[in-house]
């Protein structure tokens, strides 16, 4: 079995392990992972490893266990041996993986259509991402849909939530909305639900200089400006930003420049991961981090758990569906393709209009 792993200390080095073939007990089975879909967010995901446990979710194989660590990806796998009466072989599942060729799971809470996974070393984790669907099971599931919704369907949920904290604080008081890191998938599934929705303010879209010209063609954004050129926003107007990137040299300028009129920060992502962490000039007071997570449990709560899943889905797929129009997909063979173009994915070097998906 090969293992993709990343080194924690030092986030642009990886390596693939050769590691043993998994057994399994009773009342667990083992899944082969088919493919999985990597982007920025997994990379947001190793940033954030250790403040929020995304490290815990699967132990690495090989030497220095403290020092390697494994990003969790969004795939499919099927179920290939089985001591769970509940979930027989040929299942196959959507969900949370290792990049890797096999996963262990410990099945609980089975439905028609989804399971968790109990292993002792996940109770802790928050539960959305030990939640696995039985797509078998879903009314018109088709395969040559997969790709599209390991690479979208996790990202736009979170840009529902976005568009959620928002409105649901009736914009923050805003005029306008900037969102950092325009051309993420996650920026755009936000930007296409903003643009729909009558009662939202204008949505200005920033982005690196090379990446202008493709976020203007996705017609997602009312208007769109380079990093270099963010200070003719107009300061006049109440604003909230949604900030994907964590380049806090572009916060800093963008809080000088709007001043009071900087209603609200969200910090969601971290496509620049390497900057610096403490600058001047950001307004950390009405600065706040978000977790997907955390909003979804809050929603489940507040809607319940069918008219959540229905405002979802009908957000997620109006937005994926924009999406497809411009999105490239780029097949990789393996652990070893993925290795061979990640420091580029680190990097932010990966085309804006193209998604990256790994066929074991």
């Amino acid at each position: 079995m090969q293992e993709f792993q990343t080194n924690k200390a030092d986030l642009a080095q990886s390596r693939v392990v050769e590691a043993p073939a998994q057994t399994i007990s009773d009342l667990e089975v083992l899944v082969k992972v088919d493919r999985f879909a990597f982007t920025a967010n997994n990379i947001t995901y190793a940033v954030m490893g250790d403040q929020l446990r995304y490290w815990q979710f699967f132990a690495p194989n090989g030497d220095d266990p403290e020092q390697w660590g494994i990003i969790p990806v969004w795939g499919f796998a099927d179920v290939v041996e089985s001591n769970c009466a509940d979930l027989p072989v040929g299942e196959r599942l959507f969900g949370y993986f290792p990049p890797a060729n096999e996963l262990v799971l410990k099945p609980a809470h089975i439905t028609k259509t989804s399971m968790m996974d109990a292993s002792d070393h996940r109770s802790h984790l928050p539960p959305g991402y030990n939640l696995y669907q039985r797509v078998n099971h879903e009314r018109g599931y088709d395969r040559a849909n997969d790709n599209s919704r390991m690479l979208l369907f996790v990202l736009h949920l979170t840009s529902y939530c976005l568009h959620d904290l928002l409105e649901s604080n009736h914009w923050f008081d805003a005029e306008q909305i900037i969102i950092i890191s325009a051309s993420s998938k996650t920026s755009t599934g936000l930007a296409y639900g903003l643009i729909n929705d009558d009662n939202a303010p204008a949505v200005i879209g920033l982005t690196s200089a090379r990446n202008v010209d493709f976020v203007n063609s996705i017609n997602a954004y009312d208007s769109v400006l380079s990093y270099d050129d963010l200070e003719q926003i107009d300061a006049s107007k109440p604003t909230a930003i949604i900030d994907m990137s964590a380049n806090t040299d572009v916060l800093s300028r963008l809080h000088t420049h709007l001043g009071d009129n900087m209603r609200y920060t969200s910090n969601v992502g971290a496509t620049h991961w390497d900057e610096p962490r403490q600058v001047e000039g950001i307004i950390r007071e009405r600065s706040h981090p978000f977790f997907a997570p955390s909003h979804i449990q809050h929603l489940i709560k507040q809607l319940g758990m069918e008219a959540f899943n229905k405002q979802s889905m009908r957000y997620v797929m109006h937005s994926m569906a924009k999406t497809n129009e411009w999105l490239q997909i780029k097949q990789l063979n393996g652990v070893e393709g993925l290795s061979k173009v990640y420091a580029e994915v680190c990097a932010g070097k990966i085309p804006a209009d193209e998604g990256l998906i790994v066929v074991m």
